[in-house]
């Protein structure tokens, strides 16, 4: 494929995957580190889900083992498609109601996850390419 000034078109997908996963893990590892899943259990079953702590459990491991797998290119089709609903529900559930900007004119909006689903599309339609076969 055509390169960019110092990075191949393969290179970059390899590097938005990386680089998506450790955002992914970085909202999973955050919650345990400020000690946040119970809080965001009890979100989670104000909003009518089940077994609400459970679930944020659950949602946290898969940032963490999903981003992993990512990083290394193992089921990423299927990690992508976790992830984008994911981010669509926290979409529904929490951002659509603050609009379009994370942001600046308005506050705590979409147009971050809605980033982040558009590089999972992209991760998932790429050709599979793991961390090992970036090339110099």
């Amino acid at each position: 494929m055509k390169s960019f000034p110092f990075i191949s078109s393969d290179n970059a997908l390899v590097l938005l995957r990386i680089l998506v996963a450790l955002i992914m893990m970085a909202h999973g590892m955050m919650r345990l580190i400020v000690n946040s899943l119970t809080g965001f259990g009890e979100f989670l079953t104000s909003k009518g889900f089940p077994l609400g702590e459970m679930l944020a459990w659950g949602i946290t491991i898969f940032e963490l083992a999903g981003g992993i797998l990512l990083i290394i290119g193992l089921y990423r089709r299927w990690i992508a498609l976790i992830l984008i609903i994911e981010l669509i529900t926290g979409i529904i559930l929490v951002h659509a109601k603050n609009g379009w900007f994370v942001v600046g004119h308005q506050s705590g909006g979409m147009e971050y996850s809605v980033l982040l689903i558009i590089c999972l599309i992209v991760i998932a339609a790429a050709e599979k390419r793991s961390y090992k076969e970036l090339k110099k």
